[in-house]
C-alpha cells in the first residue's frame, strides 16, 4: 500500500513537472498522510493559443476517496489506495476510472517492514537518479448532505517489483512522464486503454533508505525524519533443541 508520502520539490519544480501554471508558494512536506489535503493534476480546459503547456490544472484533494453514492460516511471506510488489479470492477473507483483520472506529485514514499505481522522498520523509498514522480490517482467529488462538495482522491497501486518486494508487498503505481496526457485523457482513452500503465517500475527505479520510527507519528513533519535510521536485525526463529544428557528426565523438550 501507500500509507505516507513527500513533496519536498519547489512550487515552480513540480509546476514544471506537471506541465500546470504556476503553483502558489508551499512549503516541503515530508509526511503527507491519510484525510491531509494532497496536490493532484487532471486534465482541464484548453489553454488558449499561443500556450505551450499541456491541458492541465492542478488541484488539492483530500486524501481518501468517497464516491458520490456514500450516504454516511462515518459507516464508509478511508480508501486511500486502489488496487490496479480491480480497479476496473470495484464499484468504488470504476466511475473515477472512467472519468476522473489524475497524477499525485511527489519525492518518494514511505513503507513499513512488516515484522511478525506488525509495522517494524521504516523506509525512504525515493527515484535512484533523483527528481519527481508521479503517482497514478483517482479523484470524486463528494457532495455532503449540507450541500457543500469535497474533491477527494486515492493512490493506485500494484505488486511490488522485486527490489521493493522484500519490504512490502504492494507499491504505488508511477505513470512516466511521457504518459501523462495518455493517463489523464478521460475523453478518448477509455480506462481499459490505459490498463498498460498500471504495472510496476524497473526494479532498479526505487532505492529504499532506512529511517527512524520518526515517520511513524503525523506530528513530526520536518525534514529529520528522513535522517538515516538503523535497521535492527531479524530476530531468529527458536528452534527445538534435543534435551543435554544432564537435564531432567522428565523434561518433554
Amino acid at each position: 500500500m501507500c500509507g505516507r508520502f513527500a513533496l519536498t520539490a519547489t512550487p515552480d519544480q513540480t509546476a514544471a513537472f506537471l506541465g500546470v501554471t504556476e503553483l502558489e508558494q508551499f512549503p516541503g512536506r515530508y509526511n503527507i498522510a491519510p484525510t491531509q489535503p494532497v496536490l493532484a493534476a487532471t486534465a482541464g480546459p484548453p489553454r488558449g493559443p499561443g500556450s505551450n503547456l499541456p491541458d492541465r490544472q492542478a488541484m488539492l484533494v483530500r486524501w481518501g476517496l468517497i464516491p458520490a453514492w456514500v450516504k454516511d460516511t462515518r459507516e464508509f471506510p478511508l480508501l486511500i489506495n486502489a488496487r490496479s488489479e480491480s480497479v476496473l470492477e470495484k464499484a468504488s473507483f470504476k466511475t473515477a476510472m472512467r472519468h476522473r483520472r489524475a497524477l499525485v506529485p511527489a519525492s518518494g514514499f514511505y513503507e513499513w517492514q512488516q515484522t511478525g505481522g506488525k509495522k517494524g522498520q521504516p523506509y525512504w523509498i525515493r527515484p535512484r537518479r533523483g527528481g519527481m514522480v508521479a503517482f497514478a490517482g483517482l479523484i470524486e467529488t463528494y457532495c455532503e448532505p449540507g450541500g457543500s462538495e469535497m474533491d477527494t482522491g486515492a493512490i493506485i497501486t500494484t505488486q511490488a517489483n522485486s527490489g521493493i518486494a522484500h519490504i512490502h508487498d504492494r507499491m504505488p503505481v508511477v505513470i512516466d512522464q511521457r504518459d501523462f496526457t495518455r493517463w489523464l485523457d478521460c475523453r478518448t482513452q477509455e480506462p481499459r486503454d490505459v490498463l498498460d500503465l498500471l504495472t510496476p517500475v524497473e526494479p532498479d527505479f526505487f532505492e529504499a533508505i532506512p529511517v527512524s520510527d520518526l515517520v511513524n507519528k503525523v506530528a513530526n513533519t520536518g525534514p529529520e525524519i528522513q535522517e538515516l535510521g538503523i535497521v535492527a536485525p531479524q530476530p531468529e526463529k527458536a528452534g527445538r533443541q534435543k534435551p543435554s544428557a544432564n537435564e531432567d528426565q522428565m523434561s518433554l523438550f
